[in-house]
């Protein structure tokens, strides 16, 4: 308003007019009339040149206001937390905050009027005055991000707005920058960048749904492991997913924890958009707002049927047989364990059964083990046929099978299912191009009628099916308190065994082999007796199988056939040097791990002087039918070391003219199963013949054992058999004894 009135004025009244009353009165007039400020007052009177103390108060309260305004705008600027500078465009301060005082670390009389070189390093410096240049040169307000360091240490980040301010003219005469915190919001963001980043490449699936568990967002992973893409599951429950092999018991319990706990975690089946089913780990949390109000729920999976199938097949390893795929020991013991408590609860008895194969090995050796497999594969499902859904049966291995009854209510029906597994056992196995025919024994024990403990019943099962094969195979029978008695003869007699050796209770005692042309006694079988301290004689029948399942036997067997061979040595020197001595040994000693005594057998027969021919080694028929490297050779070096082979109990085993041939046999002994049938058994004559026949086609000698009458002797003469043993000459007497006989 006082510009055009002084306009008006300075055009109207010419610079010399003065005013009727004077100018303080005139002005007071006109500013009672216009409402004129102060300020305007003022800035009037200067303009025409008035001077009163009117206009001096004016001025004073003009000046106060002026003050107390910039003392206002001072205490707001200060007040605010970000950094406020101004600066001049050459980069010198002309005053900031306090806020960028604290930054600098310098009030605000030492900031003012110097530049950023003096105060900061030149780092900071040298960026902040590229940066200030950048926007004046282009006249306009520019923001940028910076972290700054203070002076404890402190580091920031802040976002830096650097404007212009100009005159009247229009023209650049300087700066201000502003400097807002931004640390915060830039951890949130770089937060919620990485979380983006983790939900768009995580492995893990994510699943986002609503309040009311409709799918609202799903991640990559999600969609690769399921197969479906958002839009085709948007909107809709989880439950599409869902593989039926959950019941609803599962998930009541599910949403009953959420509820409580607020989250889920398991694991559970589901099904891919192609139908296949597959494993996850999944766990399920609530989304809750500030106030605690449900937002939805994020669902966190992943897939886990390869580690389920590995641990499957780990626990398929452990617990059952990779061959037949039945139980093994291991889960056997496990379920008569749970079925034992079982029973007990209820009251009720089960029966443990005890499956061996007769004669397995032979059959095993004889067709091979791919031939043996099939037929043990076979027995397992004969054998499941037989018993009932709720009953176990499991492989313990090799040919061992057996059986959980459970929930008895006599022993008919116990009997019933083994004399059933029997007979199956006794239809032919057709195994490819072959027909094999197998026999079983079976034991069986009772729980609580015979024992309550697992280990108890094991070893009464295990006691009843020896007892079933010494009556003959091919049938079952009971554990008795009388085979408790024998099992526990048979553990003492074991213990005993391991130190009858080193207590000199074995002796060796010889029977005489006759040649039949001469009548003379050309050769001796040696034979083990053991002279127990307290039950006296034990034949050998009864305590060599217990050698061989210790172990014992190689031990033994060494022994026996030092102590025959020094007695050679001596009836060479007293009677005659043709004579020859025959020592059985065990498949065991053939089969056993590393070098054994028999290795150094012939090196002995060096050192004594003995030529190899003296002693034959006496074996089985299932021995030459073992394909194992160390059988072989171990008998090829008998062969070239000089020792001879005899096969004992010719014919009542696999024979085979090829392995006769292969491995230089010198003798084979018939059995006495078939010497004892030739008075009467026109098929046994026959058949001794054969083999008489046979073998001298072959070069080898024959031996027959068992000879105990005239009339065998006689036909075996006639058949031209080369040598008897029997007690028709002599029984097995102590060497001392034989040794009047051989000088007779």
């Amino acid at each position: 308003m006082h510009r055009l009135l002084l306009r008006q004025l300075q055009r109207h009244l010419g610079k010399d007019f003065v005013p009727e009353g004077g100018w303080p009165q005139f002005l007071g007039a006109v500013s009672d009339h216009y409402e004129v400020s102060d300020q305007e007052r003022v800035l009037l009177g200067n303009a025409l040149h008035v001077n009163s103390d009117e206009l001096t108060a004016a001025n004073q309260r003009l000046r106060a206001q002026s003050e107390q305004e910039h003392a206002q705008l001072r205490g707001v600027i200060d007040s605010i937390p970000d950094l406020i500078y101004f600066k001049t465009p050459e980069g010198i301060y002309l005053g900031c905050n306090q806020a960028f005082e604290r930054y600098a670390g310098l009030p605000e009389s030492s900031i003012v009027g110097n530049t950023a070189l003096s105060l900061f390093d030149s780092a900071t410096a040298l960026k902040g005055r590229s940066r200030d240049t950048e926007m004046l040169a282009g006249g306009k307000a520019m923001v940028s991000e910076e972290w700054v360091t203070y002076p404890d240490g402190g580091n920031i980040c802040l976002e830096v707005l650097r404007t212009p301010y100009f005159n009247s003219g229009g023209s650049v005469i300087g700066l201000i920058g502003i400097g807002r915190n931004i640390t915060e919001r830039k951890r949130l963001e770089e937060e919620r960048r990485l979380a983006a980043l983790v939900y768009q490449h995580t492995a893990e699936g994510m699943l986002v749904t609503d309040a009311d568990y409709h799918i609202i967002a799903m991640n990559p992973a999600c969609a690769r492991i399921t197969g479906y893409e958002l839009e085709e599951v948007f909107g809709r429950s989880p439950s599409i997913f869902n593989s039926g092999r959950q019941d609803r018991t599962f998930y009541e319990t599910m949403w009953a924890a959420i509820n409580k706990a607020g989250y889920w975690s398991g694991e559970m089946w589901d099904r891919r958009k192609n139908g296949e089913i597959y494993a996850k780990s999944i766990t399920i949390n609530q989304l809750l707002g500030d106030d605690g109000s449900l937002h939805g729920y994020v669902v966190l999976f992943s897939d886990i049927t390869e580690k389920k199938q590995s641990e499957e097949l780990i626990w398929r390893q452990a617990n059952f047989d990779m061959l037949t795929g039945l139980p093994n020991r291991r889960m056997f013991r496990d379920r008569l364990e749970q079925e034992i408590k079982k029973e007990r609860r209820a009251g009720l008895s089960l029966a443990l059964l005890f499956i061996d194969l007769d004669h397995f090995k032979e059959i095993n050796d004889t067709l091979g083990h791919q031939l043996g497999d099939e037929l043990l594969i076979e027995v397992g499902r004969r054998i499941g046929k037989c018993t009932r859904d709720s009953d176990t049966v499991a492989r313990l291995g090799g040919d061992e099978f057996t059986v959980i009854l459970t929930q008895l209510i006599d022993s008919k029906h116990v009997e019933g299912i083994a004399q059933e597994i029997i007979n199956r056992m006794a239809e032919p196995f057709v195994l490819g191009e072959d027909v094999v025919y197998v026999s079983a024994s079976i034991g069986i024990t009772l729980y609580p009628e015979d024992a309550t403990e697992v280990e108890q019943l094991l070893q009464n099962a295990d006691q009843a099916m020896y007892a079933a094969k010494n009556m003959g195979r091919n049938r079952y029978s009971y554990f008795t308190y009388t085979l408790q008695i024998a099992a526990q003869g048979r553990v003492r007699l074991i213990h005993d065994l391991r130190g009858a050796l080193a207590a000199g209770q074995f002796r060796v005692y010889f029977q005489p082999i006759v040649e039949l042309s001469t009548g003379c006694i050309h050769k001796a079988e040696a034979l083990i007796r053991w002279e127990h301290p307290e039950r006296g004689m034990i034949g050998p029948s009864e305590f060599i199988p217990l050698a061989e399942e210790t172990g014992l036997i190689i031990e033994i067997g060494d022994w026996v056939f030092r102590e025959a061979t020094r007695w050679l040595m001596r009836w060479n020197d007293l009677i005659t040097d043709e004579f020859q001595i025959s020592v059985n040994a065990s498949p065991v000693q053939f089969r056993a791990d590393g070098n054994i005594p028999q290795d150094t057998w012939s090196d002995h027969l060096t050192r004594l002087g003995i030529p190899g021919n003296r002693v034959v080694i006496e074996i089985t028929e299932g021995l030459l039918l073992d394909a194992d490297p160390d059988v072989v050779n171990r008998l090829l070096r008998f062969r070239d070391s000089g020792i001879q082979v005899a096969i004992d109990d010719f014919g009542t085993g696999y024979s085979s003219l090829a392995y006769l041939k292969k491995f230089d046999i010198d003798y084979l002994k018939i059995d006495q199963s078939f010497v004892r049938m030739l008075g009467t058994e026109n098929n046994d004559r026959a058949l001794c013949e054969a083999i008489i026949v046979m073998a001298h086609k072959l070069g080898l000698r024959v031996i027959a054992e068992g000879v105990e009458t005239e009339q065998e002797r006689d036909w075996l003469i006639a058949a031209g058999c080369d040598s008897m043993q029997g007690f028709l000459i002599s029984k097995p007497v102590p060497p001392e004894q034989f040794e009047l006989l051989l000088q007779k």
